[in-house]
């Protein structure tokens, strides 16, 4: 990477006072600590994520099967079955386009600040700090309502069990659900402060369980589901499917809104990225765990959602007394006792996203936190000498993402709108180095050096990134609609009011302080040299006092 990436902004290696602060020995780094060194970070992880795990942390972060058990009454009951269907096919093609587009970029730049420091290389220098900024805030407010959103629906689909073992005669309360809620945040946050190694550990098996399960539901469903009680095909693929639920809206728009289910689940790509300093050969493992993720997960859940079409029985008994279409299509074909079995599975790849989303969002934090972005003097920017892991990060971001669920208390509808607001912003954030690497090119200042994986300059290279910029502004429109007609305040969609209101706060106080002490991604090489001058300095008077010491 050139150095031209970070000057003038923050000195490089080349830059550096030689005589003051040493010239690191490289033969003690790998080739993934010299290629963060070159983008002007010293290594501040340890890199215990093997391919296995790194893939496995992907398909996790998008959690398939939970995630759509948790989204899966939107299309359903706003445009019908064939929204479900036709929907997440769409969504997973326009996903691939922009997976793939992040996949290049993070390969270029493997830093746990991701996208949001990609974006700030990627532009000319007097443009660093206020792209990084924009940038960083949609990025950290995008994740931080994704990690909320993913444990408000886990803790439903928890309470919808307890609703289903009782046979509907246990009554759950909002305040239930928001105990719940927080409760299992906390647990969260108690898991990621444990050493990475453990954590990388942890991380190996979610695909398997992710996967197996999947599979395990597609297979059951079709195997105890007779012949003569699924559904037609015109009703899972064709007109007879399409069936407008939302009380004002037209049928397009209702078909639209089932994009919510795949853009929801098909999201954080970005995370692979944020524990890149944490992975072995982060150049190659992390765009390709990205890329292997968004294709499977596509392809598996299109199966899926036919599936649970195909089965799913009159569509007036839904969604049932636990609320969850989902779960109560599993109920009809197998029994409360198969039923639940499965169902704790499905809870269980919840509770990994929850996991390796709070892992990602916390290295976003601590990035940002370290380039003086956030208005904590870089306290957040710190990593624990004990487990060398960044423990103040985590639990900001687990106390913040408590904040979201609570609209849940004021309006059970108002708070879907946290599904809604996780996609528009890290969406959207992610447009924008995808758009600045274009744009920008050629600029002198700006020498984008492609990584491992790169799409190229050729038709697919600019196809995908055109076609992705294009779909997310698509998006952005359609998940800022009310779902319901007329809009009233106990069901009107505040995702884009979130949103804006961020952007807008966020950058007022940019343009009253945060100008002052931010100017974009900055090195940390000479920090470090520091205390390394320092303690050598110690050891060097340690070593002088015991001869003197001796001498005596």
């Amino acid at each position: 990477m050139s150095s031209a990436s970070l000057s003038p902004v923050t000195p490089t290696l080349q830059e550096r006072d030689e005589d003051k602060f040493p010239t690191p020995e490289y033969t003690e780094l790998n080739e993934d600590d010299r290629e963060l060194e070159a983008l002007g970070y010293v290594p501040s992880f340890k890199r215990e994520f093997s391919n296995l795990a790194t893939i496995s942390f992907a398909f996790s972060i998008m959690g398939l099967c939970s995630s759509i058990a948790t989204t899966f009454n939107t299309p359903l009951l706003l445009g019908g079955p064939a929204s479900v269907t036709w929907c997440w096919i769409l969504g997973a093609c326009m996903c691939f386009t922009l997976g793939s587009s992040i996949a290049e970029i993070v390969s270029a730049f493997p830093t746990c600040g991701g996208l949001y420091s990609a974006s700030a290389l990627l532009v000319p220098k007097k443009e660093r700090a206020r792209v990084g900024w924009v940038v960083g805030w949609l990025n950290i407010l995008g994740q931080v309502a994704g990690v909320s959103s993913t444990e408000f629906g886990l803790a439903n689909m928890i309470w919808a069990a307890v609703v289903i073992s009782t046979d509907g005669n246990y009554v759950v309360t909002q305040g239930m659900v928001v105990g719940l809620f927080a409760g299992l945040l906390v647990v969260h946050g108690i898991l990621n402060s444990l050493a990475t190694r453990y954590l990388a550990h942890l991380t190996k098996g979610f695909v398997f369980v992710n996967l197996g399960t999947t599979a395990l539901i597609i297979i059951t469903l079709l195997a105890k589901t007779p012949r003569a009680e699924m559904h037609p095909a015109s009703y899972v693929f064709g007109p007879s499917g399409l069936i407008n639920q939302t009380g004002g809206w037209n049928t397009g728009i209702a078909f639209l809104f089932g994009l919510l289910s795949v853009q929801w689940t098909m999201t954080d790509y970005d995370a692979t990225a944020h524990i890149s300093e944490e992975v072995r050969r982060a150049a190659y493992a992390a765009p390709a765990a990205i890329f292997i993720a968004v294709i499977g997960t596509g392809i598996f859940g299109w199966i899926l959602n036919i599936v649970m079409v195909l089965c799913s029985g009159d569509l007036a008994d839904l969604p049932g007394p636990s609320g969850s279409a989902f779960l109560q299509i599993m109920v009809l074909r197998l029994g409360k006792p198969g039923a639940l079995f499965l169902w704790s599975f499905v809870c269980l790849t919840a509770f990994f996203v929850v996991q390796t989303a709070i892992q990602a969002n916390s290295r976003t934090i601590y990035a940002f936190s370290r380039d003086r972005g956030l208005p904590d003097r870089g306290y957040f920017g710190h990593n624990s000498r004990l487990t060398q892991t960044p423990l103040r990060a985590i639990w900001l971001n687990t106390v913040i993402a408590i904040l979201p669920g609570l609209l849940d208390l004021a309006s059970p509808v108002a708070a879907n709108a946290i599904f809604s607001l996780c996609a528009i912003a890290l969406d959207s954030s992610y447009i924008i180095p995808i758009i600045l690497r274009r744009i920008y090119a050629h600029h002198p200042e700006v020498n984008f050096k492609p990584g491992p994986f790169y799409l190229g300059d050729g038709i697919i290279g600019w196809g995908c990134n055109i076609t992705c910029t294009l779909w997310t502004c698509f998006i952005v429109v359609i998940f800022s609609l009310p779902n319901v007609l007329p809009v009233t305040p106990d069901n009107m969609n505040y995702a884009s009011v979130i949103t804006v209101g961020v952007i807008v706060l966020s950058g007022i106080w940019y343009m009253i302080d945060g100008h002052r002490h931010y100017n974009g991604p900055r090195s940390n090489l000479h920090d470090a040299d520091a205390d390394k001058v320092i303690s050598d300095d110690r050891k060097g008077d340690t070593q002088a006092s015991e001869v003197v010491t001796r001498v005596a």
